[in-house]
């Protein structure tokens, strides 16, 4: 099976991340972390639209209300696309100026997991921040540490499995996971250190593989359940970033990508723009949701 890749819509974004499918409105959400903006695009007609946000904007993912729950750079916040309006949820217990919230995703029980990134650290410094849960009722708790740069957190298709990936030590890690309990059983279930990058955005098919985003490399792959490399896709961007599933049956795959983010920057004219995959090996699964 060949995958076929197009460019959707103009958008170029800066640091373009956080792709998510919005099943209800038939469109796909995504942000420019750095510009602090929101985007939403329907392919079926190319309408598209876009907010702001206080930048910098470490993710989103789709809310049972319609709206998006947002991790801020201290905070979770959700935004009303009708309104226009964001409401602060709740913040994390860390106010320091190296330190923000990055990727996150929804688990199947209605809350919302998104980890740190902690930068400029000095050899011998404490790595700063952790993984956090929102709970629907604004309650936040620090479930994990040690992140240098959280990406990637996805689940298993029973949700029993988090999958999330420290960028800096370019390993992808595998706990069990319980929506109400801490996470145990820490493991490896990936390196992607012999690929020449780290691991980025991340997402689980309908086969239960595990896909992510090798943001140095230009190439995204597919891990089968058990850690082993399936398969690798070459992408049409210098430095893509994250992926989601989308369309009428999950059938087709959003990448999106940087132009120039604070390290890295695009070498071809359509880096930071939005790219469709159709042809992918699996179908996706409808996003979780925030349970709002």
């Amino acid at each position: 099976m060949t995958v076929e890749i197009r460019r959707v819509g103009e958008t170029k974004d800066l640091l373009g991340e956080s792709p998510c499918w919005d099943a209800r409105a038939h469109a796909v959400c995504w942000i420019d972390s750095l510009a602090g903006t929101l985007r939403r695009l329907w392919p079926a007609t190319g309408e598209a639209e876009q907010h702001g946000l206080p930048a910098p904007v470490g993710s989103i993912a789709p809310c049972e209300s319609g709206s998006v729950v947002a991790a801020l750079k201290n905070s979770f916040a959700r935004y009303d696309f009708a309104t226009r309006k964001l409401e602060i949820l709740a913040r994390i217990d860390i106010d320091h100026p190296d330190v923000r919230l990055n990727d996150g995703k929804c688990d199947p029980w209605g809350n919302f997991i998104a980890g740190t990134m902690h930068i400029n650290r000095q050899p011998g410094d404490a790595v700063l921040g952790g993984l956090y849960r929102l709970r629907p009722d604004r309650c936040v708790e620090r479930i994990a540490g040690g992140f240098g740069l959280t990406n990637g957190p996805c689940f298993s298709l029973d949700g029993r499995t988090l999958y999330v990936a420290d960028s800096t030590v370019r390993t992808i890690w595998a706990y069990d996971y319980a929506p109400e309990g801490p996470l145990s059983n820490q493991r490896v279930f990936a390196q992607t250190e012999g690929y020449g990058s780290g691991p980025d955005g991340a997402t689980v098919d309908a086969q239960g593989f595990v896909w992510t985003v090798l943001t140095r490399i230009g190439k995204m792959a597919r891990f089968a359940p058990d850690g082993r490399l399936d398969r690798m896709v070459e992408l049409p961007a210098t430095h893509p970033t994250s992926l989601c599933f989308g369309g009428p049956q999950f059938e087709v795959a959003y990448v999106t990508s940087i132009s120039r983010s604070t390290h890295l920057a695009g070498l071809l004219p359509q880096d930071g723009g939005l790219f469709e995959l159709s042809g992918m090996p699996a179908a996706g699964m409808p996003a979780h949701r925030f349970a709002d």
